[in-house]
This record gives C-alpha cells, structure tokens and sequence, in this order.
C-alpha cells in the first residue's frame, strides 16, 4: 500500500494520528503521531489482551465466574449494569468489554488480573506511552490516576498492526482479542465511514471487515482499529483532545469521519 494524505482536522482540538500498513507497519499517514493523549477506554484493548493472554497460558479458567463488588460499580458504557446477574464468566465480561467498552465488566476483570499484569504485558507490546492506568471511576480524585488511559497513535495503530499479524503477545490471544473487537457497536467515529452495520459487522461487508475500539469522555474521542479490503489491511488509530470549557466535538467527528474515508478508499483500492 502507498502513502496517502490526511484531511484538514479541526485546529480546536490537539490530534495524534497514524494510519500503517499492518502487513509491514509502514506509516501511510501521520499527523502528531508521537502526542501522548488521553484516550478514555481505549485502552481497555490491553487488558482485554492480558486476560487473553492468562487464559491462554492456563493462569486464568476462562469459565471462572467473578461477581461485582460495590466500589466497582459505575454506570454508562454497558450493559452489565443493568442486568440482574451479579455474576458473570471471564469470557462473558471480555465480550461485554469488547462490544460494549462495559465499565463494570472492565472493573472486575481488573480487579481479578491486576494493573501490573496488564502494564506488564503494554509494555511487552513495546509501548511506552499507551497504557491503562486505573479502573474505570465515577469520581477520580488526586489520590487516583489522573485519566483512565493515554496513549499515542503511533503506538495505538502498531498495537492493530501486530493484531492483524497475530503477533498480539501470540497468534492465539490475538484471535481472542480480534472476536471481542469485532464485535463492537461503536462506529461513530473513524468507522462511521465504513458504512458498516453496528451490530453485526464481524463478517465482510462490500469486502470490508472491521475490528476497533471506541474511547469517549467529554473532552476526548479516540479510535483505533483495523480495516482489512480489497487492497489490503490498514492499523490505524485517530486521537482527539480538547480543552475544559470548549465544544469542538462536532468537527472532531468530522474530521474523525474524513480520516475514515481515506482508511475506505485505501483498502478498496
């Protein structure tokens, strides 16, 4: 695949942007791939990716069963919430994360593999900047971490890059990860351009198939993902930060939009 050119993105936000190539991970594309941002729940791909990884090994029964707590609950971005079961399998609460970014589902497995596992298995990865520091918190205090994830694009689309190549700690947590993403609903951002179903886009559509994760807060929208066409597979990741106090969302979209029409066209060739 060749080098392509960005659109203009909104100067009212601060962006870090970087499309690859996830046979190779030639950088197609870039604007400020290197800007650390804070990404909200993208960075629950690496928890998702450190359960993988111990059920994989045997440290983690995929069929254990692990209940919420009271601190752990919080409310939006899921569905566990508002289901009755106060118990769930591993596998359930990974897929509950992949489809629906689910806070208390993210919370409880959190608990269960711990912050240091997931940090140690980021920083395998080779990142350095992306991470997830902390469980998901109604209320974060000085106490806490100040954000749930950062991260930067460079880093984010070579973690979607190595997915597609199954180098995502091994070709097996890789295929895990892959099912859990492919199955998110969240196409309002870069994959609003895919024109793909929501709900059911785990199979090609017009060639096209798509696994990525969403990350919202009131300031922040971040995707990363990877398209797969005609023409080739593309990692990707599109971060956007805003100021307290502005409401540079709708042109973020936008341009989140228009990044994600030159992904399609890319990979359609």
């Amino acid at each position: 695949m060749t080098t392509t050119t960005l659109p203009e993105l909104t100067p009212d936000a601060r962006w870090s942007v970087c499309l690859r190539d996830a046979a190779t991970s030639t950088v197609l594309a870039a604007r400020d791939p290197g800007r650390v941002l804070r990404t909200a729940s993208v960075g629950k791909v690496f928890l998702l990716a450190e359960v993988a990884r111990q059920v994989e090994t045997g440290e983690l029964d995929p069929a254990e069963r692990l209940a919420r707590e009271p601190e752990e609950w919080v409310a939006d971005s899921g569905l566990w919430y508002l289901l009755d079961e106060p118990a769930l399998g591993v596998l359930d609460l990974c897929r509950l994360v992949g489809a629906f970014s689910d806070n208390l589902a993210t919370n409880v497995l959190l608990r269960r593999v711990g912050v240091p596992a997931v940090t140690a298995t980021t920083r395998a990865l080779g990142c350095r900047d992306s991470a997830l520091l902390d469980r998901v918190r109604d209320d974060r205090g000085p106490q806490h971490p100040p954000t749930l994830s950062r991260g930067s694009a460079a880093e984010l689309s070579e973690v979607m890059a190595r997915l597609h190549r199954d180098e995502l700690v091994s070709a097996p947590v890789s295929a895990r990860v892959r099912r859990w993403l492919a199955a998110n609903a969240d196409l309002s951002m870069t994959a609003s351009a895919f024109g793909l179903d929501p709900l059911a886009h785990a199979d090609p559509d017009r060639g096209t198939t798509l696994v990525n994760k969403t990350g919202t807060i009131s300031t922040v929208r971040a995707d990363v993902g990877l398209v797969q066409g005609p023409a080739g597979a593309l990692g990707y990741a599109v971060l956007a930060e805003w100021a307290e106090g502005t409401d540079a969302r709708d042109d973020v979209l936008a341009g989140m939009r228009a990044v994600g029409e030159v992904l399609r066209a890319a990979v359609a060739g």
